[in-house]
Formats: structure tokens, sequence, C-alpha cells
């Protein structure tokens, strides 16, 4: 009996020891899909927390946690509120990755431990939702009366669809419906994920039209000296059709996960890739184009404070957008394919403007014909923009969907992001729709349907 117990003890002593030890190889050397998943829960809980105003567990908990990868249950949060820093670790300690919060900026990664110059670069504070009560878009001031169909659509569950955050409805330049999930309003910022591609291609447009850049401009980055990659215009960028290798499977640490989550320069990372077509001949969704954009457009600027707080003197000033919070990496780049803040107000202030075709309070701040060149189908693709836009609404046939099957008029343009983030322009019924949740693609959700009831009911 005695030997029995000596064994069992140690047994149990090699099972802690091997477990130990597994826990040690772990923290010295974890697996870039457990980085990954670090760094995707420290930024998305610093943002929510820092920008949203929402409580960082609830944010682990509904944002990170539940609608996602299983493993990611096993990550612990630690958020000083004081210090704007938020650290995960899977198991606590494996994997560690923070992110911090500064100035104007919102949070930024630091996917290689380097918290003081991921906040080294700062801007001028978003503002925050106006307190005017002047109408909208001026103000905040709503009026939502006379309105009782409109009402009855964005109320139905079923058309705004599983975790749906915020609905907003413009017709005829004025607020004319809208609805928010518990936890978010008028005042909430949410992020948009790719719908922040198009604001980047927007905000190319502000620097050609101040003459800092051409969208016939190549020569673009220095790495691409010598080889064909410097044959890479700005439209090529702007259209998806820069021939660089790029793959934006989320599934995987691909290169969308790679870039986001550990690389602390994305832009480089990007513009690194190599060519698998001649430029201009291939579409391929590439979340580090914008990137690459951002990059350009920022040095064509003059980088630096004139860079960073450009988008909001060049953009989000002039259209009132006082939430609206464009994040960067940790070289300074703005992640300009992914970390945009902005509530849905805010979000139908940037469709609002794409559809008085680049006009606010009378003055033009895009190229004349230039957001008729973003909704222009690109040669490589019909269903995709030559200014990071799409031309039809979400599919199962390479994310999109032929939206006359729902009455969608043919005119209508889109701004997508991940997890159900929508605003649809549609030119022919002045009107711009927002639809803002968590909504994961697994659960196929549809947007068009809401968009032509909204059309019928107006």
């Amino acid at each position: 009996m005695r030997f029995v117990k000596k064994l069992l003890a140690v047994v149990a002593g090699l099972i802690v020891a091997v477990v130990a030890g597994g826990y040690l190889y772990l923290v010295i050397a974890p697996p870039d899909l457990l980085r990954v998943g670090a760094g995707y829960s420290a930024k998305i809980t610093c943002s929510s927390t820092f920008v949203s105003g929402r409580d960082p567990s609830e944010v682990l908990a509904v944002d990170v946690q539940a609608p996602g990868n299983p493993i990611l249950k096993a990550y612990t949060m630690m958020t000083d509120m004081s210090a704007g820093l938020v650290r995960s670790g899977f198991l606590r300690f494996v994997a560690a990755t923070s992110a911090v919060d500064h100035a104007g900026l919102g949070c930024t990664l630091a996917p290689d431990g380097d918290t003081a110059r991921a906040a080294a670069v700062t801007a001028t504070p978003a503002p925050g939702p106006s307190a005017s009560t002047a109408a909208w878009p001026q103000g905040e001031g709503v009026d939502l009366s006379g309105h009782d169909a409109l009402a009855a659509v964005v109320g139905d569950d079923t058309l705004a669809g599983p975790g749906y955050r915020a609905i907003v409805v413009i017709k005829g330049g004025q607020v004319v419906a809208e609805r928010y999930a518990d936890g978010f309003g008028p005042a909430t910022p949410i992020l948009g994920w790719s719908m922040t591609k198009t604001v980047t291609a927007a905000l190319v447009g502000t620097v050609v039209r101040a003459g800092d850049l051409r969208l016939d401009q190549a020569d673009l980055m220095p790495q691409w000296a010598g080889d064909d990659r410097a044959k890479i215009t700005v439209a090529d960028l702007l259209g998806m059709s820069s021939g660089l290798q790029y793959n934006e499977n989320y599934g995987d640490v691909s290169d969308v996960t790679r870039m986001l989550y550990l690389e602390p320069d994305m832009a480089n990372f990007s513009a690194d890739m190599p060519l698998t077509d001649a430029p201009g001949v291939a579409y391929n969704y590439s979340s580090g184009s914008p990137v690459i954009l951002a990059r350009i457009w920022q040095d064509a600027v003059g980088g630096g404070d004139v860079a960073a707080n450009w988008p909001r003197t060049a953009l989000f000033g002039p259209l009132g957008m006082d939430s609206a919070v464009m994040e960067m990496d940790e070289a300074g780049t703005f992640v300009g394919g992914s970390y945009m803040y902005a509530t849905a107000r805010d979000w139908a202030r940037f469709g609002q403007f794409l559809l008085q075709d680049g006009i606010w309070n009378g003055q033009r701040l895009l190229p004349w014909g230039y957001v008729t060149m973003m909704q222009t189908p690109v040669a490589t693709n019909a269903n995709y923009g030559q200014g990071l836009t799409w031309l039809t609404g979400p599919g199962p046939d390479d994310f999109t969907e032929a939206d006359s099957a729902y009455g969608v008029p043919a005119d209508a343009y889109w701004l997508r992001g991940h997890d159900g983030q929508y605003v649809i322009v549609i030119p022919s019924a002045d009107m711009v729709v927002v639809r803002m949740g968590l909504t994961p693609s697994s659960l196929n959700y549809r947007p068009q349907p809401l968009v032509a009831a909204v059309l019928t009911a107006q």
C-alpha cells in the first residue's frame, strides 16, 4: 500500500513537471496563433473601453470570447484605466500582449512589447459627439415624428438582424429613423472594420485635391525601387489590383491576422509582399493595400503631426464627425483598412458626404469626379469600385450577391465591414442607411432586406 502511494506521488509529480514545463515553454516560445489571440483580445478590449466607453469585462465576454474561437475563452485580461493599458495573455502569461490608449488616436497594439513607441505619436483628441441641438447633420438634433412606417421597419428584429447595435436612416439629408441596442446609443463610437477602407480612399482624395498626390503616381514605396512593384500606382491600390501577394483568410495565422496582431509596422510588412500578378491585372482583396495607402498619403502631406491630424483637419472636422477616431499601428501608420471608430450618426455623415459628391456645406473636399470614380467598377472585378467601395451587398459568392434580387437599386453602393457593419449609399433615393452590429458571417445575415424595406416605407 505504501509502495502504491509512493508510486502515485511520483506519477503526480511527473505530471506536474510536464505541465509546468509545457507552460514554461509556451511562455518562452508562444506559437503565433496564441499571439494573434492575445493581440486581438487586447486591441479590441482597449479600443472598446477607451474609445467607446464600454466596460472591459463586458467587451471581453461579449465581443471577444462569445462569437470567436473557443480558445479565446482561455485569455486573461488586465486593464489599467489610469495608464490606458490593456494586457492580454493566454492562461495569463503565455503570449502576453499589450495595447495602449493615447491622446486623439485611440488604442495601438504593441506586438513587440514597445508600448512607449506605440503611444509616442499623438494628435488633437476627437471632441466627441456634439452637444449641439441643431438639426442633424449640423448638430445632433433629430425629429423622427411623421415616419411611423420607417420606425416599424427599423424596429423589426428580423430585418435588424442578430447582434445589431445601431441602425440610422437618412433621407433628404435628415435622420428619419434610428434604433439602438441596449448598451449603445447615438453617442457610442462603433468599430467600422473594413468600412475604414472607404474612409481611407476619401483621405487619399483630400491629399489629391491638395496637390500632394496623383492617382497615376508610381514609385510609391522605397522597397519597390528597382523591381516591377515600382509600377504599382495609387489607383491600383485603391482598386485592390496592386498585384501584391496577400492572404485575407481570417481562419488562421494568415497575412491579414499577422499584419494586424503580430507586426508593429503594418505598411512595410504589406509592402514587402512579392508580386503574384502584374499591377492592374488581377483583383485581390487585401487589408494591406489601404495600410500602404495610409503610409503613402501620410508621407505625401509631410508625416509627423501634420499627418496625424490630417483626418480631423481635412475630413472629420469639416463634416462634423466629432466622434471619429482612426487608429495607428506602432510605427505611426493609420490602420486604414480596419480601425476607425465613430458613432452610427457620424458613419451616416460620411455616407451623406459621398451622396453629396464630396461636397459639405458648399465646400468641395474631394476632387471633382472623385466620388464617381470611387463607385465605378474596377476592370478586374465588376462588384468592386475604384475607391475601396463595394457595388453589391454581401452574399455567399465572393462576398457579393445581386442586390436586384432584393429590390435594392442598381446605383446603390456599399461600405462593408467585418461582423455586419454597413453604410449603404443610394443616390436614386437620396438615402443613406447605416447598420452596425456584432453579427458573425456564420449567421448568414443579409442587410439587403432591411434596405429594401426602408426604401418601400420611406
